[in-house]
């Protein structure tokens, strides 16, 4: 594939940053080789004059994206985001010390920046159905655009309030209720709102999560997730039988905790995939493993690839020495929620902790904000004695190091950068 796409000597020219989520490295787009591997650039890079370059007109940057997208061999693995060419050093520097910088929740606000597959397919089959042209330009380029950097995925003028009054809501109950930001950011509502029953003009209501979704013709419509009847575990959900462990699991966190094969409905092959259960609504959720996404830390603590591994396959992983926004140390066990599509956090369960004992009998965690504890370490600390320890990753993602030694009243490591007395 060319690395750069044909365009007229008037328009400008754009280029793509990459965000790897595997390494959280921001990179910008060369090309594609011909086994589907993604060729990068350094922001750095002599070669940048090799960066792609593609035509910033609407319609043309959304042929080339898709063309380009789909020659990927693992495209879940990046993130893209469209950047002027002349930007596109600053451009990236900016966005990795953004990622460098950022709390998981906050890395999920690149999404709103991202140039997202499915909004460009959409836009690309509703120009090719409807042929009209009529202030089509602006609205594809505000979809595909990182420059334009929108506050919310959505804007107010984007929600068809036609159809929210037909549920019997508008934008001040909305506000009224403080679910207006989340809709517009393209997240479902936390919470139940009453929405008007489909049967007739009785006056009835039943509970809902609301989310604005775009259709296949690009359109914005808002998806109605209506509260169902409690799952009957006795049918089979796309061709898995449950069983007792996994209804107990479902109704206990809202997570099956392990991989099961689902039958595609439209296919019939069978997926290897998570489910989950929203418990609001009760709706059951299945998500595929090729897009079931770990994050390398998790509040400071970085994960090895075994705990990597635990949360991919939706088992439960309890993580000591967690750093909050506050800066405060937590223990939680974190499992990966489908509904979501994100890791979630319980503090109301603790499952137990692999651990070495002492001499007198108590017990040493094998682990350490994430970092595995040596052999030498773990002698250290059992004999009462303070041991170094380096290549723990701050919050920020900075490396730092220092001492650690076990406090027996507490139960517990405790770190110092000074060496203990």
């Amino acid at each position: 594939m060319n690395n750069t796409a044909s365009h007229t000597a008037n328009s400008a020219v754009s280029t793509l940053l990459v965000l790897r989520h595997s390494s959280n490295s921001v990179k910008i787009v060369q090309s594609v080789a011909p086994n589907g591997n993604l060729i990068e650039l350094e922001p750095e890079s002599n070669g940048l004059d090799t960066m792609m370059r593609i035509d910033s007109a609407a319609g043309c940057f959304m042929d080339f994206y898709a063309d380009f997208y789909h020659q990927l061999k693992n495209p879940d693995e990046f993130s893209f985001f469209k950047v002027t060419e002349f930007a596109a050093q600053e451009t990236a520097r900016g966005l990795q010390e953004y990622v460098n910088d950022s709390s998981t929740t906050e890395k999920e606000e690149l999404k709103k920046y991202e140039v997202s597959i499915d909004t460009v397919d959409a836009l690309r089959n509703k120009k090719n159905l409807d042929l009209d042209g009529v202030g089509r330009e602006s609205s594809y380029k505000e979809s595909t655009s990182m420059v334009v950097n929108p506050k919310y995925r959505f804007q107010v003028n984007d929600v068809n309030w036609d159809a929210m009054a037909e549920l019997g809501l508008d934008k001040e109950k909305l506000e009224e209720l403080g679910v207006l930001e989340s809709l517009l950011k393209g997240y479902k509502t936390a919470l139940l709102i009453s929405v008007k029953c489909d049967n007739g003009d009785s006056g009835d209501t039943v509970g809902a999560r609301l989310q604005l979704r775009l259709d296949d013709m690009g359109e914005v419509v808002v998806h109605v997730h209506r509260v169902q009847n409690k799952v009957d575990f006795r049918k089979k959900f796309l061709g898995h039988r449950f069983s007792k462990e996994d209804r107990l699991n479902l109704l206990s966190c809202g997570n099956m905790g392990r991989v099961v094969e689902l039958v595609n409905p439209a296919t019939g092959e069978l997926v290897s995939s998570l489910v989950s259960l929203d418990k609001l609504t009760n709706e059951l959720f299945s998500l595929r493993m090729e897009f079931v996404r770990i994050p390398k830390v998790i509040c400071g603590v970085v994960l090895s690839e075994e705990q990597k591994e635990v949360l991919r396959s939706g088992k439960q992983l309890y993580i000591e020495n967690m750093l909050s926004k506050s800066k405060r140390l937590f223990n939680a066990t974190l499992q990966f929620n489908v509904e979501k599509q994100w890791v979630e956090f319980f503090f109301y369960k603790k499952v137990k902790v692999q651990s070495l004992t002492d001499d007198n009998g108590i017990g040493i965690p094998t682990t350490f904000r994430g970092k595995y504890l040596r052999k030498w370490q773990m002698d250290k600390l059992k004999a009462g004695e303070a041991a170094y320890i380096s290549g723990l990753i701050s919050e920020k993602g900075k490396e730092y190091q220092g001492y650690i030694r076990f406090d027996r009243e507490e139960g517990r490591i405790v770190f110092s950068f000074k060496k203990p007395s």
